[in-house]
């Protein structure tokens, strides 16, 4: 599916306009506006927003990348909090939070004299982290708010004779459908799997040839015999293959687009032990466990650390297999931010159900939820060699269990490792580490550029978008702009 990085390795004096980091569906999204795909409102179309319906039918035939996304996107509400992603999500799918069943009124139309050239590089295949969860996994939103644009999920669930369960899908069914994705929309010569980037280095020089310094970092001029290149990126890093023997590659692009997500640097306790063999900060590691019969039903019970719906996966993934658990969490059961407290019961009945072994509280044998213990408003202290935890309760006392394995799931970092300060100088917050949820990166909301650095844009959760169905906003604004800079005269 992938294509040979060398055919691509560019110089500085022929960089390409854009190269995406990470292949997960803002890449997918992204690699699709810039390949010619051009979105334009299908005539005779009448969008259920009478304000946005008169907006659009200010510009007919005009494509919506060419359009004000800001103006369009003014008095628009919903679910996120990015304009971009509100109106292009209210653009593919109509009333969808009222459970409308509205067609989109954007109809697509290939054009290739609008392509941009660009590579998508991706660690694994293109899916992104849907390449490392566990294909059983349902997913929290709603099987239908999974799809890219202009091949629908369910359309595809079709074709293939699948379900969707409770108007969910699987993990797997997901990460099979960002392939085929590619695959039909004939994106896959754009993107290069077993790609890992190890530095993007900005690149600046004056029409004089004299050295800049740039207001992130500071980098060596590189000379030029055009003027209207003001700086280019350079991105290095290295083609991981089976052989054991890395390609080392460096390619120019005039932007770099960061899709990499959050999943790549799992968050630590910071206590003694956390490094030992028997603790691990991925669930894969349990699922690993379960096929090789590491644990199992009579083993010590696996301690689970963490009150999200990842921890939740690793509870249901353990009880499916009756392996005992020991949950631990920091939070009140009771406590309105706990995910759990904001899920509607009918639509999740499985973390419901976790939810309520985790109200249960009860002995670890003999109760309704048998193999399950549930430890509120404790804090790991301290592992041990011998397999042991020792825990604090609110009250302040100690209590040691003994386990088989821990996993300690309570979220995740972006890794921006290839960035000078690991990315912190593009953050909302300077001084604080990059997180997707308290200090994402600063970028223009209607451009997704980021505010520090002109050419560097984000999309995807490291941009504050979570959800499928709003990071494809960030796509949509990164394609007009770069579109409408390239229009640009030198």
């Amino acid at each position: 599916m992938s294509m040979d990085l060398a055919d691509y390795q560019t110089s500085e004096r022929s960089p390409l306009p854009v190269v995406i980091i990470g292949n997960g569906p803002s890449g997918i999204c992204l690699s699709y506006l810039l390949s010619g795909y051009t979105p334009y409102v299908k005539q005779g179309s009448v969008h259920p927003n009478p304000l946005l319906q008169r907006k659009l039918e200010e510009f007919p035939g005009v494509p919506i990348t060419e359009q004000d996304l800001e103006y369009l996107s003014e008095g628009l509400e919903g679910r996120s909090n990015s304009p971009a992603a509100l109106l292009f999500d209210t653009l593919l799918k109509p009333d969808t939070d009222f459970l409308g069943d509205v067609e989109s009124v954007l109809g697509w139309t290939l054009e290739p004299e609008r392509a941009i050239p660009h590579l998508v590089l991706g660690r694994g295949p293109p899916g992104g982290a849907w390449n490392a969860i566990e294909g059983s996994m349902i997913t929290l939103s709603r099987g239908d708010w999974m799809g890219l644009p202009d091949l629908s999920f369910k359309d595809w669930m079709r074709m293939k004779r699948r379900n969707l369960r409770n108007d969910r899908s699987t993990a797997g069914d997901i990460l099979n459908y960002y392939q085929y994705y590619v695959r039909n929309k004939r994106l896959q010569d754009n993107f290069v799997s077993g790609a890992v980037v190890t530095s993007i280095v900005k690149l600046n020089r004056s029409e004089e040839n004299l050295p800049e310094k740039d207001n992130l970092w500071d980098r060596p001029e590189l000379t030029t015999d055009r003027p209207e290149d003001k700086s280019i990126f350079q991105v290095s890093g290295f083609i991981e293959n089976n052989s054991g023997i890395n390609q080392n590659f460096c390619v120019y692009a005039k932007n770099v687009v960061l899709a990499t997500g959050t999943y790549d640097s799992p968050l630590r306790l910071g206590i003694q032990g956390e490094d030992l063999p028997f603790v691990s900060h991925q669930i894969s590691a349990l699922e690993e466990a379960v096929k090789t019969k590491k644990v199992h039903q009579d083993s010590d019970p696996v301690l689970i650390i963490g009150a999200g719906l990842t921890a939740a996966d690793a509870i249901l993934l353990a009880h499916h297999y009756n392996i005992p658990v020991i949950h631990a969490f920091r939070r009140r059961v009771n406590d309105p931010a706990l995910i759990f407290n904001q899920l509607p019961q009918v639509m999740y009945p499985e973390y419901h159900k976790v939810h309520q072994m985790m109200k249960e509280q009860s002995v670890f044998k003999g109760g309704p939820y048998e193999g399950y213990m549930s430890l509120p408003e404790h804090h790991a202290v301290h592992f041990s060699d011998n397999k042991k935890c020792i825990f604090r309760d609110k009250y302040g006392q100690c209590k040691a269990f003994n386990v088989s394995m821990t996993l300690i799931l309570i979220g995740s970092n972006p890794n921006l490792a290839f960035l000078p300060q690991n990315g912190k100088h593009l953050a909302l917050d300077t001084e604080k580490s990059v997180s997707s949820k308290r200090n994402p990166l600063e970028i223009d909301p209607f451009t997704y550029e980021c505010a520090q650095e002109k050419g560097l844009y984000a999309v995807g959760p490291l941009a504050g978008d979570y959800f499928v169905r709003f990071v494809q906003g960030g796509a949509l604004a990164v394609a007009s702009s770069v579109q409408k800079s390239l229009k640009k005269p030198p």
